[in-house]
């Protein structure tokens, strides 16, 4: 990948330029980073993807005992209702399973391979949130 050109995605810097500027220093918040950015899946496709066997899901949910984690693969009937307050779907590697979703991971292709893991997609409820955590990997929000 070229990276002395500037990119919308990084605010018109040049991969360069963030891997030196912000790249473990300091966040960069672009908005419209991708213009035009839809959803790659449906609430519906995102709900079947976590049912399947070969996808990495988890179920993050806050109630009366705490925070509880529950890993998938997960049915769509095992989910708790829509109208319920204070969870969240995560569904890792969906570049693994979606064209789409290979795509858009390929425009950080200036990351070191050694740092770009993979596409991630969420949905959350009401309240819904991943609770106290510890990341060891940088991330790009969409």
């Amino acid at each position: 990948m070229e990276t002395h050109q500037p990119l919308t995605l990084l605010g018109g810097l040049t991969p360069d330029q963030f891997m030196k500027r912000h790249w473990q220093k300091k966040p960069l918040l672009v908005r419209g980073a991708v213009p035009g950015f839809a959803p790659l899946l449906s609430r519906r496709e995102l709900f079947a993807m976590a049912g399947r066997e070969e996808v990495e899901s988890r179920v993050v949910s806050f109630g009366a005992k705490g925070w509880r984690l529950r890993r998938g693969p997960i049915a769509r009937r095992a989910l708790p209702p829509l109208l319920q307050a204070q969870w969240t779907l995560l569904v890792q590697g969906v570049d693994l399973h979606h064209a789409g979703a290979h795509a858009l991971l390929q425009k950080f292709r200036f990351v070191p391979d050694a740092r770009l893991d993979d596409l991630m997609i969420s949905w959350a409820a009401d309240g819904g949130g991943v609770g106290p955590h510890v990341d060891s990997y940088d991330v790009f929000l969409l």
